[in-house]
């Protein structure tokens, strides 16, 4: 394809034509960038001069979001008709760097920032303020917290640095930076985040604060070195949580009510288990919101603090000055507190003093890794709470997990396959739904992620047989007569009523 920069050819000598390719080493020596162009406009603007066609005209490299005005600017430059090669962005990235660099080093890539030390340190913190970088780490962030996404994933490969987003719990590509500007991207987010820009062979962590139209944002951020460069994964999360019912969280009428209950009580112990990512935080600080916090003394202790709550003393965890669970936990016990939030019970020191503080009449809110509620009495015990103390001091137990929730734009009746599914839709009167794909949820038929839930309410007759370590199925017995339900009814009735899909819980609870 041929054109001008200002539809004619440029009236000038007439050009002397190259033969060969001008995309080889030894072309690209001969041929420079004319003053005025440097490597980091042609990497913003995704072009790279090649050299002159046997026509004459000026043979530049693009690819996909190469701008008309770079292709402009090229044809004024040269005073040549421009002839555009469409590239892949590894290769243009290759290409820019011959050029830029006389084309030495023939079948070496240059990787910018590889082997660093402190003496490159100046020099990065000017390549990460440039007005490119600036502008993709302040698009990236942007266009994530408006699409709802929990984390952004920076991903440095051997040719180029990609760019994921974590939406209602899944990853999905986002805006990857021009080639070659990978380094300088992760530069310019340590250096916001207050890192060390020259270490990049241990990890680090950090945090930046964004404000955003919506309200505040924190950027959790962490860096991990690859074979190839840093990893890079910023958390998004808004500083100050809304309200949040426990219902519009999705918890139904029938597990709301005792676990609102249960909350309410002067001393005990409440858990939440479920994989990470499953929601648990949220719920136990909506749990926290059913407690009077004008006249009780609220504590937590988090790893890290997520959400910032009012007439709430929060503690973050900093195991590197020797601030752990455990440890804080046994100061927080003297600050006269009333009622306490432990991010996670993980070593026995920690539920050693989360059980006592229960015991000497305190409310403990808890989280656990447990498939399902049951398996948070053998998941105890694990950590050393002798079965006594178990039954005497928790009250109830809370899995659940977090299904995507069907796009309200797109959604549209559903008839599954199955006759199984067919039969029991039919039985049940229910309206299976499913998204077809939209520009709001991106096209994947999802938007949102609603809640599945399971209650273990302990029952007297289940603290004898808990105290008398009875086997788990004796407990499930008694937790099943009792009116215990598992995760997956609460799913299918998620998907009778048009919120979620069969594969979504399938998904979730792996059954």
């Amino acid at each position: 394809m041929f054109r001008s920069a200002n539809g004619h050819v440029p009236e000038t000598s007439e050009p002397t034509p190259e033969a060969g390719s001008g995309g080889t080493s030894e072309e690209m020596a001969e041929f420079e960038l004319v003053p005025g162009l440097s490597r980091a406009y042609l990497l913003h603007h995704r072009v790279c001069p090649l050299g002159f066609s046997e026509s004459g005209a000026l043979r530049v490299a693009v690819t996909e979001g190469t701008s008309e005005e770079a292709l402009d600017d090229l044809g004024i430059a040269y005073l040549r008709v421009v002839e555009t090669e469409a590239e892949d962005e590894a290769t243009l990235g290759v290409l820019i760097e011959r050029l830029v660099s006389g084309g030495e080093e023939e079948g070496v890539e240059i990787e910018p920032f590889d082997e660093l030390d402190g003496d490159f340190a100046p020099d990065i913190r000017d390549l990460a303020n440039q007005p490119p970088v600036v502008r993709y780490v302040n698009l990236i962030v942007r266009e994530a917290h408006e699409a709802g996404a929990s984390d952004i994933h920076l991903e440095q490969s051997r040719t180029a640095m990609q760019a994921r987003v974590r939406i209602d719990g899944r990853l999905v590509a986002s805006v990857d930076p021009p080639p070659g500007m990978g380094a300088a991207v992760v530069s310019r987010i340590k250096l916001l985040a207050e890192l060390d820009i020259a270490e990049r062979r241990r990890p680090q962590d950090g945090r930046i604060r964004v404000r955003t139209g919506k309200g505040d944002l924190d950027l959790r951020v962490s860096t991990v070195p690859t074979l190839h460069g840093e990893s890079v994964v910023m958390r998004l999360l808004q500083r100050s949580l809304g309200p949040i019912d426990l219902a519009g969280l999705g918890m139904p009428r029938r597990i709301e009510r005792p676990f609102r209950a249960v909350a309410r009580k002067p001393h005990g112990m409440v858990l939440v288990t479920g994989p990470t990512g499953s929601g648990k935080t949220t719920t136990l600080y909506s749990a926290l919101r059913l407690r009077d916090r004008e006249s009780e003394k609220i504590l937590t202790v988090e790893d890290p603090v997520e959400y910032e709550l009012d007439d709430v003393a929060q503690v973050p965890v900093r195991r590197a000055a020797g601030l752990t669970f455990a440890a804080a936990l046994r100061s927080l016990l003297r600050q006269d507190p009333d009622v306490m939030l432990i991010g996670e019970m993980r070593d026995e020191e920690t539920a050693e003093i989360a059980i006592q503080a229960a015991l000497t009449g305190h409310f403990v809110f808890s989280t656990l890794h447990t498939n399902d509620a049951l398996g948070a009495i053998p998941r105890l015990r694990d950590l050393g709470v002798p079965s006594f103390l178990i039954a005497a001091t928790v009250d109830g137990v809370l899995a659940q997990r977090l299904a995507r929730r069907v796009c309200s734009t797109c959604s549209a009746p559903y008839t599954p396959r199955s006759p199984v599914l067919r039969a029991r839709l039919e039985r049940s009167g229910g309206d299976f739904r499913k998204g077809r794909g939209c520009d709001r949820c991106r096209g994947t038929g999802y938007r949102g992620r609603v809640g599945i839930f399971e209650w273990l309410a302990i029952s007297d007759e289940m603290r004898e047989s808990i105290g008398a370590e009875a086997p788990d199925v004796e407990l499930e017995g008694i937790a099943l007569a009792g009116g215990f339900r598992r995760l997956t009814l609460d799913g299918w009735t998620k998907i009778k009523t048009g919120q979620t899909t069969l594969e979504e819980v399938i998904r979730v609870t792996q059954t």
